[in-house]
């Protein structure tokens, strides 16, 4: 039984820790990694980039595995998150060994960052490496294939994308071959997510079954994104990040390949996309149950399509999981607040 999220993969655990209310608008994710790590890339489109210990996942270096990848609110300053989630990691004896004590291990927790700053009203509110800690005992807590909270939790407490409420969203597949690709996205964009003459979410008119609102819907819409837009300047700094993940054998060189096309989602969901003050980007995690057909010289073809076409999905159910905020820090409508709940058309 799947669960249609980043936790189909098994092995991959994912935690949330939310701080709200009192100026507060923030919080961190953290996708955990099954016992022994998992191979892992990265892909950075965006020109404003915060991250940490991504330079470790070049093919060219020496670090094999992580631990955990931490997606956090709070800009640069948030990254302090990873602190947490290393010193637990550290007390469970996970890490790269670097000495005769089995104690003495160096985890591996790249880390990146959307700008939430002052969302809730407090500039000062944001992830620190308590909040870290939490979200991976969060994490660590979770049954195998537990199903991932969405919407205006962790990473996606104070996120926007573009006028509207943004989110954290998850999608999963199972292909053909029996290889699972999963994705979990932060939507903080920059960009809009809908099309400003019809109202769709660009993500759905790409998976082709959308019902177009109402003329009258749309235009109260626009009406009420104009209000919000009047009370806030748009936010200046923005970042969609995602996490895909597989269960096939990746080496770290395919999996950076996956993270690459995997921002082709992205750019089929949000537009404009990879912009100076965006700072997009998207790891991969391949766990290594399944090998690819060694037979085919494109096997990894159809994880590559999937991961791309599940970044786009998990998008759009962020912001229709999304919750609408309204406070000192600003206005964010959320979507279906606006034109309602999806309704399906064959």
């Amino acid at each position: 039984m799947t669960v249609d999220a980043l936790t189909d993969v098994a092995g991959i655990r994912v935690g949330h820790a939310t701080r709200d209310g009192a100026g507060r608008l923030t919080g961190t994710t953290v996708v955990l990694a099954p016992e022994g790590g998992a191979v892992a890339a990265v892909d950075v489109r965006g020109g404003g980039p915060g991250t940490k210990e991504t330079d470790a996942l070049d093919p060219r270096n020496v670090v094999r595995g992580i631990d955990a990848v931490v997606l956090t609110g709070g800009s640069a300053y948030g990254l302090d998150a990873a602190t947490g989630v290393m010193a637990w990691l550290e007390e469970q004896g996970r890490g790269v060994p670097v000495g005769a004590d089995p104690a003495h291990v160096v985890p591996v927790v790249p880390a990146a960052c959307v700008f939430d700053l002052g969302r809730g009203g407090d500039f000062r509110a944001r992830p620190d490496a308590a909040l870290g800690r939490a979200a991976v005992e969060a994490a660590a807590a979770t049954g195998p294939g537990a199903p991932v909270a969405e919407g205006c939790v962790g990473a996606g407490t104070g996120a926007a994308a573009g006028l509207l409420k943004g989110g954290v969203g998850s999608a999963s597949a199972v292909l053909g071959s029996g290889i699972t690709v999963a994705a979990l996205v932060v939507v903080n964009a920059a960009g809009s997510v809908l099309d400003p003459e019809t109202g769709v979410l660009y993500g759905e008119l790409f998976q082709g079954r959308v019902s177009y609102p109402a003329r009258e819907a749309h235009e109260a819409a626009r009406r009420r994104l104009a209000e919000s837009a009047a009370t806030h300047a748009p936010p200046p700094l923005n970042t969609t990040l995602a996490v895909v993940a597989t269960d096939a054998v990746l080496s770290k060189a395919q999996a950076q390949k996956v993270a690459g096309t995997a921002h082709d989602g992205i750019a089929r969901a949000v537009r404009p996309v990879h912009l100076l003050h965006d700072g997009d980007t998207v790891f991969a995690l391949a766990t290594g149950a399944r090998p690819l057909d060694a037979a085919d010289p494109l096997a990894l073809n159809e994880v590559l399509a999937a991961g791309a076409d599940l970044v786009t999905r998990a998008i759009v159910r962020a912001v229709r999981a999304a919750r609408g905020v309204a406070g000192p820090g600003g206005a964010w409508p959320s979507y279906e607040e606006l034109y309602g709940p999806r309704r399906e058309t064959s």
